[in-house]
C-alpha cells in the first residue's frame, strides 16, 4: 500500500486518509477531516478495535444462531469494517452497504480490499433516500440495520428522526434488530433524544457504552439496540462480559429513566449530532 494515502472527496470536500496504527502491524485507521472514522485489521476482519464498534460486533454474535449467514443493512459505509466482520464471523450473509461518498469507498478499496468473495452490494447517495428504495425483497427480511452515518464528525439531523426511523424499521424481519452509533458529551441530551425517538418506533430498546460515557460525563459513542423482539434485553449479561470494559448497559424501567423527558425528533425538529471537540480524537505518533 502507498504511504499514507490521501483523497480529496468530492461530494462533501473533505480530506480522507489512510494511516497504518501506530501501535498495532496490519492494521489501518481511516481519517475523514481529521477525524477517526473506521479501523481495519486488513488480515484478521474478525478482529475489532475501536470501542464501539466492538459493542456493536457483541450484538452482531448475538444474532440468529452463532456463525451462520445473516441479511444486514449499513447505512454508512467508511473503511467496511463490519461489512468485512459479518463476512469473517458470518460467511454467506448477504450485506448492502449505503454510502454517500463513491471515491471514499474507491479509495477504500484500492488501499484495503475486501475479502475475495464477499457478497456486499455498495449502492451511492444519500442513506435515507437508497434506502427508501432497497428492494422490496428486503422489507421484512433484514436481520440487522446498522446506522453509522457521519458527515466528519457529526451525523446528519435528517438520519436521526423518528420518520427516518420508522422507515428503517419497516426493513426489520420479526426478530431484526436495528444499531445506531450515537456521539454525543456530557449531559447526553442527544443520545437521550435519540432513545426517545428509537423507542417510539420499536417497543424493546437497549443503550450500552463505557461507563462514564452513558453516565453522561465525557463524550463518546452510545450503541442503542432496538428491536420487537424482547430478547435484546437477555443479551445484556453476555454483552457486558464481552467489552470493552468498564462498560454499563441500561434497559428496561432504567432506559425510561434515561430517556426522561426527552423530545422525540421530528423532521422538523432534528439536529446534527454535537461536535466533539478534535483533540479528542489525537492519536499519538511513535
Amino acid at each position: 500500500m502507498a504511504t499514507n494515502p490521501a483523497i480529496t472527496l468530492k461530494s462533501s470536500g473533505l480530506r480522507a486518509s489512510i494511516e497504518p496504527d501506530p501501535y498495532q502491524d496490519g492494521a489501518f485507521i481511516l481519517e475523514v477531516d481529521g477525524t477517526p472514522q473506521s479501523h481495519v485489521f486488513i488480515d484478521d476482519p474478525g478482529e475489532l478495535f475501536f470501542e464501539y464498534i466492538r459493542r456493536i460486533g457483541h450484538v452482531l454474535d448475538q444474532v440468529g444462531e452463532p456463525g451462520q449467514p445473516i441479511t444486514a443493512v449499513h447505512l454508512g459505509g467508511g473503511a467496511l469494517t463490519l461489512p468485512r466482520y459479518i463476512e469473517a464471523t458470518r460467511p454467506g450473509s448477504r450485506q448492502q452497504v449505503i454510502e454517500l461518498e463513491q471515491d471514499l469507498i474507491d479509495f477504500v478499496r484500492e488501499h484495503l480490499p475486501l475479502q475475495r468473495g464477499a457478497n456486499i452490494r455498495i449502492r451511492y447517495g444519500d442513506a435515507r433516500e437508497v434506502m427508501g428504495k432497497l428492494p422490496t425483497g428486503l422489507h421484512g427480511n433484514v436481520d440487522v440495520v446498522i446506522v453509522d452515518v457521519f458527515s466528519g464528525a457529526r451525523t446528519p439531523a435528517h438520519v436521526t428522526s423518528v420518520e427516518f426511523y420508522t422507515e428503517a424499521a419497516k426493513l426489520l424481519s420479526p426478530n431484526g434488530v436495528l444499531i445506531v452509533n450515537v456521539a454525543d458529551g456530557p449531559g447526553l441530551a442527544f443520545a437521550r433524544g435519540q432513545a426517545a425517538t428509537l423507542h417510539a418506533v420499536l417497543p424493546n430498546v437497549i443503550a450500552l457504552a463505557e461507563t462514564q460515557v452513558l453516565k453522561g460525563r465525557r463524550f463518546g459513542n452510545v450503541v442503542l439496540v432496538g428491536s420487537t423482539d424482547n430478547c435484546i434485553g437477555h443479551w445484556l449479561p453476555r454483552l457486558l462480559a464481552g467489552g470493552p470494559h468498564p462498560a454499563k448497559a441500561v434497559e428496561g424501567a432504567e432506559m425510561k429513566q434515561f430517556i426522561a423527558n426527552a423530545p422525540i425528533v421530528l423532521d422538523t425538529t432534528a439536529i446534527p449530532s454535537p461536535t466533539p471537540n478534535k483533540t479528542l480524537f489525537q492519536i499519538s505518533k511513535k
